[in-house]
């Protein structure tokens, strides 16, 4: 199946979908974050692989993957127009995302990955994982010194 739309129009539509700031993932997420009183958190830390949210003093990095763009197995899809490019650019964004999490992780930070569509059905069980990771890693960082 064919696009609708001129390849340089498509081009421009794409390129105009922002990495930071979107409505559906990270500015919900800092709402969530703020609505359950979570504190000494920031965005967009120049860390490997750009956390959208980091809390430095628990070394957690949280990613917030839209199901799209990063392949989502319960709702992510593969557009049927031009399959040919889609298909492997999800699945380079999804290879990306494993090699990122593990640099970070042997630079001893826990990282945690919710879904898009995560942030719409369980709010209360994203604020549960995210409290317990952090009471974990602050015990075990604790432990350490």
């Amino acid at each position: 199946m064919t696009d609708r739309i001129s390849k340089d129009a498509r081009s421009r539509n794409m390129a105009r979908i922002k990495s930071k700031g979107n409505r559906t993932t990270e500015k919900r997420m800092r709402a969530l974050l703020a609505a359950h009183g979570f504190r000494g958190w920031y965005m967009h830390a120049d860390l490997v692989g750009k956390p959208d949210f980091v809390f430095p003093r628990q070394r957690v990095a949280l990613f917030v993957d839209g199901c799209f763009w990063h392949g989502c197995p319960v709702c992510g899809h593969v557009p049927k127009s031009n399959r040919r490019y889609w298909k492997p650019k999800i699945e380079r964004n999804r290879t990306r995302d494993k090699l990122y999490t593990r640099r970070l992780r042997a630079q001893g930070w826990a990282v945690l990955r919710i879904w898009e569509h995560q942030l719409r059905l369980e709010p209360d069980g994203i604020t549960a994982k995210l409290r317990s990771l952090l009471l974990e890693r602050a015990a075990h960082l604790s432990r350490q010194r």
